[in-house]
């Protein structure tokens, strides 16, 4: 016996649920890929996500994933035998490390864990040992979507700053942008990476890159570049040459309603709705973890992300079990637990095209999952969600 005919839930952190609009906005004839709206389409495409990144540098669209676009920042600033310091609080900063490693750049890890931010005293220190200047570029996250943890960039931009260090400092926001405060140029962010299928509500398939005046600079001599990730080859006015070929059609259609759905609902809006309902989540979790199983993966609140919550599962509880009834017997899908926290964890998100219904829906099941697996748990947590945002949005 199962519940779940109906419209399924997707609440992994990506790819997130897709607007109808941007569906419809993608069912539509092929266009002349040289000339007509589609140029004005890109142009403003590469505007709206320099608003969105909070930057005037340039930006860039890619067809390729994040990975992809790791890859573009990496090739545009570096050489050879450089020097990257990778920033630890989860998976995804040492993923772009490992990358970066395959290309014959040096990798050095500041050590952090899964459960904490990174340190910005600690990355001072290092910075501060660095008396030649061999580090030549920074990597962090703004979310990590493993661990579920939001990074303090401004902080970190500090940290850099009070060391009279030089290196560039790469972001990636590919779980925050559009879902958290984020401000490139003000925070005094170098390079930023980010996706089309989180926040940004578009199918994967494009990579962004936003590039700052010392990034610039960098990639005056940066030994590693390619044809295909240039930015320089793709400043030219051909529009064929904004994406080294053929544009990626109809994913920019999906992409400009996506961007006009987020500047109609207003910015702003977007990420208080983002913080209200992550705050449900929280409220949920915070009873269901008095029961002595469930748990925050990220102990200290201020450091919990907007678009992503990961609870671990212990006491000799196997997190697969609740996974497959939400899924099998409701038609929720939520995310698995991933690198150091595989079979051990599950995740919630709530990013994109997410409201609280879909928020409410989704923590309703996996309290009734709780209760038919007989997983040990504080009673209540629905409705302390409920009444958390009931406080929240008042009438």
């Amino acid at each position: 016996m199962s519940v779940r005919n109906g419209r399924e839930f997707l609440s992994i952190p990506g790819p997130t649920t897709v607007p109808d609009a941007v569906l419809q906005a993608m069912h539509r004839p092929a266009v002349d890929i040289y000339g007509g709206e589609l140029i004005g389409i890109t142009d403003s495409c590469l505007a709206d996500i320099g608003r969105i990144m909070g930057t005037t540098g340039r930006t860039y669209i890619y067809i390729a994933n994040g990975h992809g676009v790791w890859e573009a920042a990496l090739t545009n600033v570096l050489s050879r035998g450089d020097r990257v310091l990778v920033l630890e609080s989860g998976r995804f900063a040492a993923g772009w490390g490992g990358m970066a490693e395959v290309m014959g750049v040096e990798v050095e890890t500041l050590p952090g864990d899964w459960r904490r931010a990174v340190d910005p005293a600690a990355l001072q220190s290092r910075l501060q040992a660095d008396r030649v200047g061999a580090i030549k570029a920074i990597l962090v996250v703004q979310v990590d979507t493993a661990s579920g943890v939001i990074n303090d960039i401004p902080a970190i931009r500090k940290s850099i700053d009070a060391a009279g260090h030089g290196a560039l400092l790469m972001v990636d926001t590919i779980a925050s942008l559009a879902t958290m405060p984020y401000a490139m140029d003000a925070w005094g962010v170098d390079v930023t990476v980010a996706a089309s299928q989180k926040g940004l509500m578009t199918p994967p398939g494009l990579g962004f890159v936003g590039v700052g005046d010392k990034a610039r600079k960098a990639y005056e001599t940066a030994g590693l570049r390619t044809r295909y990730w240039d930015w320089g080859l793709r400043d030219g006015q051909a529009h064929y040459m904004k994406y080294c070929g053929t544009p990626p059609v109809h994913m920019l259609f999906g992409l400009r309603r996506a961007l006009d759905l987020i500047f109609e609902e207003g910015l702003d809006n977007v990420l208080l709705r983002h913080r209200l309902l992550a705050g449900a989540v929280r409220d949920a979790v915070a009873v269901w973890s008095t029961g002595g199983v469930l748990a925050f993966n990220i102990p200290d609140p201020a450091q919990r992300a907007d678009s992503v919550t990961t609870v671990i599962v212990g006491a000799g509880h196997e997190p697969r079990a609740l996974l497959d009834y939400c899924r099998n017997k409701c038609g929720v899908t939520l995310g698995i637990g991933i690198g150091d926290l595989e079979g051990k964890a599950f995740r919630i998100a709530h990013m994109g095209h997410v409201n609280a219904p879909m928020i409410l829906g989704t923590l309703g099941v996996v309290e009734m999952a709780l209760n038919a697996l007989a997983i040990p748990h504080g009673k209540g947590g629905m409705q302390a969600a409920i009444e958390g945002l009931a406080r929240a949005v008042p009438a």
